[in-house]
């Protein structure tokens, strides 16, 4: 099955529903809640979130349990495991699109008469029927989810094992076997899969519904009858994030870099492990329109930050033949520019270096094959982001009619590693002081967004790219 994003055309009516929030897990955030009386009925529930996953290949531990046994369960394998009423599944597909936004939907009705329907699921709205592994649970068997056990959110029953990736629409019903069309429905102009008001559903004694909209309360639980919220551990108000299932974010994307790059907090921050370049790049690329990220730099002194239309899995970016880069040293390097493939800095006039906690801005104008770099909100070189066709300041692509995406580079030299992080607009991992949307308002970004361009993320994508 075929991960899909959401949205990428411009296909959705004006009143279509739109996801504002998520929350970011990962590390050792976590959420709990041991519902306060019986269930609406103990033998059939149905569990139902969007996901979007930042880890690959490692013990991802269950996005959602129950500590006397239920879970959904994300494998090293890349696999995902679904348990509950004693019953397991394992799919035979494997999930290892960090870009795109997934539905599950996991079904329990231990009445049905009919063994393998007594546990059902389903990705993005179709059911999938082909599993590497299948138990089956008891007819009558009391499900897990929704018991008086304690259920976790982004950990196992220990809180050993973390979920790394981002959820939004959680929604548990108590005492219904619902279809994956009270959650979503197919866009009937793209096709794609996509989310409807929950409003109308009937929750249930312990069913709940958590849509992430409080940032100084993830744990708000706006259905169901629990009088409790969910309890938050180690989640702050800058793990909420306005990257959803209706409104796709671009970060980092891991699949793609050096290999002594560690990617974390959901591909937003990357450490450099070993004493040499390594370079990330954003998950999306532009091929027309005006586009605004920032950058900062953590940990270390040696950093190269910019765009290109060459990705390489390792090395500086800046020796990439399409790239345009700002290097922490106060060079700008544009690679290709004197026709043989290699580098050339361009100094005259010189930037300003930068180092740990500088935040630099890059502003992509693809229409007019220009780059702009700031910092600290000022940009370099007398450089105007707004002048168009002029390009006052700015730094000329190397190649035309290409497919430009966002890139960083770390080195880690004498540091303990060369750490930074990004913002496109989702989430920022350090808490934003002021707070600038684009014109479309959408993003959140530390310094203004200069008239004309947009964040990265696929409502704008549909608009303007």
């Amino acid at each position: 099955m075929t991960a899909q994003t959401i949205l990428p055309a411009n296909t959705l009516a004006s009143d279509s529903y739109a996801v504002d929030n998520s929350v970011r897990l990962f590390a050792d955030t976590l959420m709990t809640m041991t519902p306060s009386g019986a269930p609406t009925n103990a033998d059939i529930s149905t569990l139902s979130f969007w996901t979007k996953i930042s880890g690959l290949g490692t013990n991802r531990s269950p996005i959602f349990a129950a500590s006397n046994g239920g879970g959904v369960h994300f494998r090293t394998d890349d696999k995902v495991d679904f348990y509950n009423a004693g019953g397991s599944l394992r799919t035979t597909q494997l999930f290892r699109d960090t870009s795109a936004w997934y539905h599950i939907v996991f079904r329990t009705d231990t009445t049905d008469g009919t063994a393998n329907d007594r546990l059902r699921v389903y990705v993005n709205g179709t059911q999938v029927t082909d599993f590497a592994a299948r138990s089956n649970p008891d007819q009558n068997a009391n499900t897990h989810f929704g018991s008086a056990a304690e259920h976790h959110i982004g950990c196992n029953n220990d809180a050993a094992n973390f979920f790394n990736g981002y959820l939004a629409e959680v929604c548990f019903i108590d005492g219904l076997s619902l279809g994956p069309d009270s959650f979503g429905e197919f866009d009937s102009d793209s096709g794609i899969w996509k989310p409807i008001k929950v409003s109308g559903l009937t929750f249930g004694n312990n069913g709940f519904y958590l849509e992430f909209k409080d940032g100084s309360n993830l744990g708000d639980e706006l259905k169901g009858t629990q009088t409790a919220d969910w309890s938050e551990t180690n989640l702050a108000a800058t793990d909420q994030s306005t990257d959803t299932c209706t409104n796709n974010f671009a970060t980092l994307n891991p699949l793609i870099t050096g290999a002594n790059f560690v990617f974390s907090d959901n591909n937003l921050v990357i450490a450099q492990s070993a004493t040499n370049w390594d370079s990330a790049y954003s998950t999306m690329g532009v091929t027309s329109g005006k586009w605004y990220m920032e950058f900062k730099g953590k940990v270390g002194a040696y950093f190269d930050v910019g765009v290109t239309d060459i990705i390489n899995a390792a090395g500086n970016v800046s020796q990439n033949s399409g790239c345009v880069a700002y290097k922490s040293n106060g060079e700008f390097a544009r690679a290709g520019a004197v026709g043989d493939g290699l580098p050339s800095s361009i100094t005259d006039p010189a930037s300003s270096s930068y180092g740990v906690n500088d935040i630099i801005g890059i502003a992509l104008d693809v229409d007019n094959e220009a780059v702009y770099f700031s910092k600290n909100g000022t940009y370099e070189v007398n450089s105007d982001p707004e002048s168009g066709a002029s390009k006052t300041g700015a730094v000329t692509l190397p190649n035309s009619n290409s497919l430009y995406f966002f890139a960083v580079a770390a080195y880690k030299g004498s540091a303990a590693s060369g750490t930074a992080q990004v913002n496109f607009g989702g989430g920022s991992v350090d808490a934003i002081s002021s707070g600038n949307a684009d014109a479309d308002g959408h993003g959140n970004f530390e310094f203004a967004v200069p008239s004309g361009y947009f964040a990265l993320c696929t409502k704008n994508l549909a608009e303007y790219g």
